[in-house]
């Protein structure tokens, strides 16, 4: 019987990829996203793959659709044996002068959403006593960066989240596992990257930041690349709990396990071009 996998955000990047990789090994896809035309365009791929799938235009901020959609594909396939939370935004800027409305848009996308999706299949894969949660985090859920605090803060909530709720889950057969990417090379980062207005004190050092890390996404690892280490997590018989798919993200994890802070910071502020 085809193992049947639930992916948010699945339209586009690094959920679209996954999707496709999976369906060539058989597996039914169910997922959700905003973008209907690339929905619309993702089922055709699918349709050529012969691959069973559900899909839905829906945010993730809708609590009572998820349910539905959750309910649909209960329905449709009888249990799902994965989900994968991959829906999440970006946000940039100088801390002092963030715009704190649409900074808890941001915790309610990136973290509650989350645990929208989560808490919508955790009751079913509980009674089957199987299941794998996979979730993706980021480099900056243990490494901060500046200039990305608001981001930073959900992930490092993403991560407290899903380590903590582990030890709950665990007992009923339930694997969880984590993505932590430093930069992969899609439009993710630029949808977020709004300059400061030109008499900010943090203008030079945004400037300096975004041209870095434009830098940087050129040369990063792209979003098939991506998907192809993020799948083998999904298929692993036991999956690690936390789970790197670029160097970059192994480097820094691995310097801020063992270096003292100064130094530490000091990498960081030269690898990003923002020393003062």
């Amino acid at each position: 019987m085809s193992k049947v996998v639930v992916i948010s955000g699945i339209a586009q990047g690094m959920g679209r990829e996954v999707s496709l990789m999976l369906a060539a090994q058989g597996y039914t896809i169910c997922g959700f996203d905003i973008e209907k035309k690339y929905l619309d365009s993702l089922s055709d791929e699918l349709n050529k793959l012969n691959a069973k799938h559900h899909l839905e235009s829906l945010s993730i901020t809708d609590s009572d659709k998820i349910l539905k959609f959750r309910d649909a594909v209960l329905k449709k396939f009888g249990a799902v044996d994965t989900v994968v939370s991959n829906v999440g935004i970006g946000f940039f800027g100088p801390f002092e002068e963030v715009n704190l409305v649409k900074a808890l848009q941001c915790f309610d996308i990136n973290v509650i959403g989350c645990a929208r999706l989560l808490q919508a299949f955790v009751p079913s894969m509980r009674k089957a006593k199987s299941g794998k949660i996979v979730v993706m985090s980021s480099l900056v859920g243990q490494v901060p960066f500046p200039f990305e605090s608001i981001y930073s803060a959900t992930k490092f909530a993403i991560e407290g989240m899903v380590s903590s709720m582990r030890y709950e889950v665990t007992p009923f057969g339930i694997q969880v596992a984590m993505i932590q990417p430093a930069q992969v090379s899609t439009n993710f980062a630029a949808k977020a990257q709004q300059l400061p207005e030109t008499n900010s004190p943090y203008y030079d050092r945004c400037v300096r930041f975004i041209n870095r890390d434009n830098e940087l996404i050129k040369k990063a690892t792209n979003p098939k690349q991506a998907a192809e280490r993020i799948v083998k997590v999904i298929t692993a018989k036991k999956p690690k709990l936390f789970n790197q798919v670029d160097f970059m993200s192994t480097f820094f994890l691995g310097l801020n396990r063992f270096l003292p802070q100064k130094l530490k910071d000091k990498i960081l502020l030269d690898h990003m071009n923002i020393n003062v």
